[in-house]
């Protein structure tokens, strides 16, 4: 059965719970709830605290899915991904990293197949453990809303109403965009979601 490593990033800590940098967390409550409700488990208590993450394991159409929230804060991700794709015995093809993005406007998403690190802490981290750009990557949009210098105020602070009331919605496609990662491939999943 083949296993994919669903890595999303975030910080813990309430204090960091409903920030716009923890929508990767964010998007793995809501992968995990869905991905329970198909199985008929219970979804109370869907992640487990591990080494460097609390993880979360579930299934998806005969394919085996290991979702991680990071425990390491999110400029150690790095550590967290590896571990979890050596322990499970997942190539990097099978990694999927979700995160917050400041390029794109508030809740687009953008799947992409490798790249740069776009100045995210975390992404960064990955790729110096990994020294590898080659993984897939679902970059969720926060917008760049802040005054000059505001920047970690911005990424820090929580959801505006507004925001709030869009993001279910949000969180639902990207639930989608994972199960089609999974299913059919990074390719596909690219040709239909970006840009959607």
């Amino acid at each position: 059965m083949s296993k994919f490593l669903i890595a999303c990033l975030g910080n813990i800590g309430p204090e960091y719970e409903n920030t716009r940098h923890n929508i990767g967390f964010k998007v793995a409550d809501a992968l995990a709830l869905a991905l329970s409700k198909e199985e008929g488990l219970d979804h109370k208590k869907l992640f487990q605290a591990d080494r460097l993450a609390d993880v979360c394991h579930a299934r998806f159409k005969g394919k085996q899915l290991v979702i991680i929230k990071p425990t390491t804060f999110m400029n150690l991700s790095g550590k967290a991904v590896n571990y979890w794709l050596q322990a499970e015995k997942i190539t990097a093809h099978s990694l999927l990293v979700i995160t917050d993005d400041l390029a794109l406007p508030f809740g687009t998403l953008r799947v992409r197949k490798k790249g740069s690190d776009g100045g995210h802490n975390g992404l960064s981290d990955i790729i110096a453990t990994m020294k590898s750009v080659e993984f897939a990557r679902l970059r969720f949009g926060i917008g760049n809303e802040f005054a000059k210098g505001k920047q970690v105020d911005y990424v820090l602070g929580e959801w505006t109403t507004e925001e709030e009331n869009q993001l279910q919605e949000r969180l639902e496609k990207s639930v989608q965009i994972v199960k089609s990662f999974v299913s059919i491939g990074i390719d596909r999943t690219m040709s239909d979601f970006n840009n959607k």
